[in-house]
């Protein structure tokens, strides 16, 4: 008795050749949904298709993130180090002015306390930050395979029941543009676990340098403007959420399901655009430059375009709008918020456009007004070029010297002329 050829073999290619084995007789002649070719075919395609959805799941969403889940990895420990031990300076520092100005009484003694309490609350927060973040990023992704991958009625799991039940599931024209959908969303996927991860893990690893700064008194302003960019990465993913009222509609159809998936490509570039800090307009503009250098097609020019839209850039302060910052100018005003919380004053600098912002702002209005002109020019020549109707002169009295009335003249003194 020979042995099975595909003993040999392990993972989900043995499933594929146990599959091609037993249903690729001779007997079964090919026909669809008797185990033969055709048969076989369909299951890869579907199996691939789920594959795809789940690998988009992960890189959207993943369940481990880059960020140390311990305070005392090695990644993590020099941070912790570097913040606990700025914490205690500053707290040593104001305990030495306290003593210093002990005379002004009162005030001086609740700012030492404040300081105290403050010191430990940091110092203790410092550690947390890891773990807290972990915890965190499983429930967002548990979340997110809830609302988008858990039953029919989510996105994901709508388009693998479509691959069995739709109505065009057997086309194979339409099978393959699903696949290349998939394909293209997985791609943004991609870009958008690297833009997540990076910022998630920068963000976890400056965490104690921001909450040394509650140790001069309890300044919480840079504590919010960073737990505000660090939630922002985190919850960004249920930017898809906007097409769930969609997913009903499109059940059934996997035509419908491909627009879905075109509209969470653009969903989730403008997720990169507005949820990744100080580089994600940078990141989101430059995959729109290299989609549409490389497709010439109009309609993904505009998709890529409602993904990453027209903006100027800004340095300092805000000209006009659809303007966002450069990542050294966020970056910048981040760090006077931070600066701020340690008693540091930075000076603002006056508010210009980047050297290519300017140029293109000049050239747009430059088109915008020449455009204006060639069309008043246009309106004052239609006017021109218009007939007018002609002006009749009004009706006056007839031309008669019978009925004409003679002019009265006035009497005159003697030895004048009679005037009229």
């Amino acid at each position: 008795m020979a042995s099975d050829p595909c003993d040999d073999i392990i993972g989900e290619a043995k499933k594929y050749c146990e599959r091609g084995t037993s249903g690729g007789s001779s007997d079964t002649g090919g026909v669809p949904g008797t185990g033969g070719i055709t048969g076989g075919a369909s299951d890869h395609v579907k199996d691939l298709a789920n594959s795809l959805i789940k690998k988009i799941g992960d890189l959207i969403s993943p369940k481990d993130a880059w960020a140390p889940s311990r305070s005392d990895s090695v990644l993590y420990e020099p941070f912790l180090w570097l913040g606990q031990h700025l914490a205690v300076a500053i707290f040593v520092c104001v305990v030495v002015v306290c003593g210093l100005t002990a005379w002004q009484g009162a005030p001086r003694l609740k700012q030492m306390g404040a300081s105290t309490g403050w010191t430990l609350v940091a110092v203790a927060g410092m550690a947390s930050i890891p773990g807290a973040v972990m915890l965190l990023n499983k429930a967002v992704s548990s979340a997110f395979t809830a609302a988008f991958d858990s039953n029919e009625s989510t996105l994901f799991g709508a388009i693998s029941d479509d691959f069995q039940h739709g109505t065009d599931a057997g086309n194979p024209l339409v099978t393959l543009l699903v696949i290349s959908a998939l394909v293209v969303v997985l791609a943004f996927a991609a870009l958008v676990f690297m833009t997540r991860q990076i910022g998630i893990l920068a963000f976890v690893c400056m965490a104690p340098l921001v909450l040394a700064s509650l140790a001069r008194g309890g300044d919480t302003t840079a504590i919010r403007a960073w737990a505000q960019r660090l939630l922002g990465l985190m919850f960004a993913p249920f930017a898809l959420l906007l097409l769930s009222p969609f997913v009903e509609f499109a059940h059934g159809s996997l035509v419908l399901d491909t627009l879905l998936l075109i509209a969470a490509d653009v969903l989730m570039l403008r997720m990169i655009f507005h949820g990744v800090p100080y580089f994600g307009p940078k990141v989101a503009r430059a995959t729109r430059g290299w989609v549409e250098r490389r497709t010439p097609s109009p309609l993904v020019h505009a998709l890529v375009r409602a993904g990453a839209p027209d903006v100027y850039e800004r340095e300092n302060a805000p000209r006009g709008p659809r303007t966002v910052d450069t990542p050294g100018r966020a970056i910048s005003k981040d760090r006077g918020v931070l600066f701020a919380a340690y008693g540091i004053n930075t000076p603002d600098r006056s508010g210009r456009l980047t050297t290519q912002s300017a140029v293109a702002k000049e050239r747009r209005e430059a088109s915008e007004s020449a455009t204006r002109r060639q069309q008043l020019r246009e309106v004052r020549q239609q006017y021109r070029t218009t007939p007018r109707p002609p002006t009749t002169a009004p009706a006056g009295p007839p031309n008669n010297p019978a009925t004409r009335r003679r002019p009265v003249t006035q009497p005159s003194a003697p030895g004048q002329m009679p005037t009229p």
